[in-house]
């Protein structure tokens, strides 16, 4: 068996697509999600280390999961607050945002239901489908008459699944015309705001005001808010379901009481500094001035930069590392082969220097 394991990854390495674990590096940041610039904001850090002072037992473990010994009275409130700034009856928080949809999508969806899921939904949505006794349909990329041909085939009841911001290209969903659809055809629509939530405010949904037509949402807190966990926005009878029959709630761990407050404490800070979000939106502006080519929306923080060779993309980003720039090549097979791409990700703390100077070298290659 070990032999099966060992030729697969030779082969990778040979590739040269081999995944490793590496320390984080010394460099200009234009790879992490931390699109805000709130996992190392000092402010923020300071008003976190004081509620840790005023009481230690944040820091305590929570000794099982949240339906045996590890839910609080801290948790219990903090679910209750995001429900009420999203504007939905209620929350269910999770430890990452891989695990919410993992919840989701193989406990709500049974053997009658059909998951009609956008090509390019997260691997997880994927991965909980396979959990799941239903069937699963893809629709192409944010093409409404692809996904309305689908719908109008179906005899059963149906999930409609979709990003509101996409991670591998940055581009936006036409949300409002999708959550039209689900309604026209009596779908449940559920939509995971990972990347949108801190970078349109509380994310597209809201946005939009599309709470009634929205089944459930997923928003985490380890991209923009710079801290970890995940909350599912529901009705209180989805809630229910998911924490009496939702493996991934039910038989994990709870985390630390001090996660639930440094989520409540980020809502609370974003609510005071609107100017993080207005730079970044500055900063997306500058790079998009450069006109380079991109496939990614004008308003979003991350721009994919299509470089259709593995060998090509791997010159070019270590020219980039070269000169101190921090990138994220996307190889095939993670995406389609001719699709391989450099993700940039920019944040309210690259300077408008930073960003023309990445851009300089990146058309250098181009």
């Amino acid at each position: 068996m070990l032999k099966k394991f060992q030729e697969a990854l030779d082969k990778r390495k040979e590739e040269g697509i081999l995944r490793t674990l590496k320390t984080k590096s010394v460099g200009i940041d234009f790879y992490s999600n931390d699109y805000l610039g709130l996992a190392g904001n000092e402010e923020l850090q300071t008003q976190l280390l004081q509620k840790v002072q005023a009481n230690p037992t944040l820091l305590s473990g929570s000794s099982g999961s949240r339906l045996i010994s590890g839910n609080s009275n801290i948790s219990d409130e903090t679910e209750e607050y995001i429900a009420e700034q999203h504007q939905y009856p209620a929350a269910l928080l999770f430890s990452s945002g891989y695990n919410a949809n993992l919840a989701l999508f193989s406990t709500l969806p049974d053997r009658h239901h059909t998951i009609i899921v956008d090509e390019q939904i997260h691997r997880s949505v994927h991965d909980a489908c396979r959990m799941s006794h239903a069937r699963k349909l893809k629709f192409l990329h944010n093409d409404l008459q692809d996904l309305e041909s689908i719908l109008k085939k179906q005899t059963g009841p149906c999930f409609i699944a979709i990003e509101s911001l996409y991670s591998m290209d940055g581009d936006l969903a036409p949300l409002q015309e999708i959550a039209a659809l689900a309604k026209r055809y009596n779908a449940a629509l559920i939509v995971d705001e990972a990347h949108a939530f801190g970078v349109f405010g509380y994310g597209l949904i809201d946005k939009y005001q599309l709470q009634k037509d929205v089944f459930a949402a997923v928003v985490t807190y380890g991209k923009a808010l710079g801290a970890h966990g995940a909350a599912i926005l529901c009705d209180e009878t989805v809630k229910s379901y998911l924490v009496n029959f939702a493996s991934p709630f039910i038989y994990t761990t709870a985390a630390q009481d001090f996660l639930w407050v440094a989520i409540k404490t980020g809502y609370e800070f974003l609510k005071h500094k609107p100017e993080l979000s207005e730079k970044l939106h500055q900063n997306i502006e500058i790079f998009r001035n450069q006109n380079i080519e991109t496939p990614s929306s004008k308003l979003s923080p991350i721009q994919a930069i299509l470089v259709p060779d593995n060998q090509q993309l791997r010159i070019l980003q270590k020219a980039l590392f070269d000169h101190n720039f921090l990138t994220y090549a996307v190889y095939s097979p993670t995406v389609k082969v001719g699709t391989e791409r450099l993700r940039i990700c920019l944040h309210r703390f690259n300077t408008e220097n930073e960003i023309i100077k990445l851009t300089e070298i990146i058309k250098i290659f181009l």
